[in-house]
């Protein structure tokens, strides 16, 4: 029997299991809600690459290698740059109450 090798093994990608808005959408969600804000970033350059970044660079009006660096893991990119990239994915950021008003009576 043979050893296979970490180095040997196919590198994961997730963009490769984002196929439409509702997956891009449920993605960014789940980064959104499991708290790191840092991972936004990264998050969204994965949508992006699953898209085509020329194409999510060309509908946020950002060149091509300066998104590349704004959704790169370790950025902090503007606001502006994220609501420009979801925009041109087909999603948008919402925002919700954590807590209803049943839940403080």
């Amino acid at each position: 029997m043979s050893t296979i090798q970490i180095s040997d093994l196919p590198t994961f990608d997730p963009a490769r299991y984002l196929r439409d808005d509702a997956d891009i959408a449920a993605y960014l969600t789940q980064v959104i809600e499991d708290g790191d804000v840092g991972e936004l970033a990264n998050a969204l350059g994965v949508a992006a690459r699953a898209r085509g970044m020329t194409q999510i660079a060309q509908a946020a009006g950002i060149g091509r290698e300066s998104l590349y660096k704004a959704l790169r893991a370790d950025a902090s990119p503007r606001f502006d740059t994220i609501a420009k990239v979801c925009k041109a994915l087909g999603v948008r950021l919402v925002v919700q109450a954590e807590h209803t008003a049943d839940d403080h009576a």
